[in-house]
């Protein structure tokens, strides 16, 4: 089973630039975008529903802004459209398609780097989701949720850490929920269940020579269940093309939709 996740930063934006033909040679079976900043109805052009894929989005109330999709070949066995929490939903900032015991999540944490009062609302957010997450690790359901988390966990996972370490994305608090959704909580970031390598990055800010230089951050995961998560086997951080100012995550599991 073949997972991608991408924050596309405006899908119209990434399609102008090829992200489709690049999505349909790669026989993924979900496909889980970010950042959509699109209406559903707005993607009309034939660009937008590839061949052999089924489409799902779940936008923000504000047009242009936020929005997350899920593309896929298989018939999910339901669509969840939002977490039912409004912080979330009216963002739209979650997304969640069920295949047998699999259940594959779409998720865009919000940035806190814009100013301090987004950056409380992502603390409300992660204090809202731990318990949530907690539950779904221990439940017996398989979970897989990408998504831009807007974190690097450890210093491994962003290039200038020292540099960082006051800004939203690198603070002590972020990168200690970050610890405990990995440890406590019981889920699991499946990319380091396979790579174990530095410099490792899924973001570069436009600023300055950041994506020549590799100066990047880590944020982009597949957080995993513990049972799915030990069978992913490769792992790949797209970049001989630029779709958006992340970068493809691929991950393969030695599991099977159904």
């Amino acid at each position: 089973m073949r997972i991608i996740s991408v924050n596309t930063n405006g899908i119209r934006a990434a399609a102008r630039k090829g992200f489709f033909d690049w999505m349909q040679k790669q026989n993924a079976d979900v496909v889980c975008i970010q950042e959509t900043k699109a209406q559903e109805h707005q993607l009309d052009d034939p660009v937008f529903s590839p061949a052999g894929y089924q489409r799902y989005f779940h936008d923000a109330r504000k047009k242009g802004y936020s929005g997350v999709a899920i593309y896929t070949p298989h018939e999910p066995d339901q669509v969840h459209y939002g977490i039912g929490w409004d912080v979330m939903d009216e963002e739209g900032r979650w997304l969640r398609a069920d295949f047998g015991n699999l259940s594959v999540i779409s998720l865009y944490m919000q940035s806190g780097s814009s100013k301090d009062e987004r950056q409380q609302l992502k603390y409300r957010t992660m204090d809202y989701l731990q318990p949530l997450l907690k539950e779904m690790a221990a439940g017996g359901r398989e979970y897989v949720i990408c998504g831009d988390w807007n974190i690097a966990h450890k210093k491994i996972d962003i290039k200038n850490w020292r540099g960082n370490q006051k800004n939203s994305g690198f603070l002590p608090e972020e990168r200690a929920w970050m610890d405990e959704l990995f440890g406590p909580v019981g889920m699991v970031d499946a990319f380091r269940q396979v790579e174990s390598g530095e410099h490792q990055y899924t973001w570069w800010s436009n600023r300055g020579q950041a994506w020549a230089n590799n100066t990047g951050w880590r944020i982009d995961y597949h957080v995993a269940t513990p049972g799915i998560a030990v069978t992913a086997r490769a792992v790949e951080i797209y970049k001989e093309e630029r779709f958006s100012d992340h970068a493809p995550l691929t991950i393969d599991y030695d599991y099977q939709i159904r």
